[in-house]
């Protein structure tokens, strides 16, 4: 299985947008996550590092400036998705990647006050 470590520009990318308002609350995430098609045409207009930042998490050991390395999106390259965080939260919960976790549970819990 592969090992995931935290992405911190990805974590603060997520903040910067929550602060900002920049997010969903409601969405089904599975409509709303980018495609692979929508993910090549990002990175046509954008650099591996702003593409890296729509994700909490980078694979360990895979090679830089490819989409392997980066794991567990969170949004649609435009804003914040509610749904996309408890997706990324649910999955590193269910395989056991503790620190991807509790980043989106962070975010989350960001994510709940800022709209209260």
């Amino acid at each position: 299985m592969a090992k995931y470590l935290v992405n911190d520009a990805g974590l603060a990318h997520a903040r910067d947008l929550i602060t900002a308002h920049r997010y969903v609350l409601r969405s089904e995430w599975g409509r709303a996550q980018p495609t692979a098609e929508e993910e090549n045409t990002y990175l046509e207009k954008h650099s591996w590092a702003e593409y890296g930042a729509w994700h909490l998490a980078l694979t360990d050991g895979a090679n830089e400036e490819t989409k392997a390395r980066y794991a567990f999106v969170y949004g649609d390259f435009r804003r914040v998705h509610r749904m996309g965080i408890i997706a990324c939260h649910y999955r590193a919960a269910e395989w056991g990647h503790k620190e991807v976790e509790l980043a989106a549970h962070d975010l989350l819990q960001l994510l709940d006050a800022t709209r209260a």
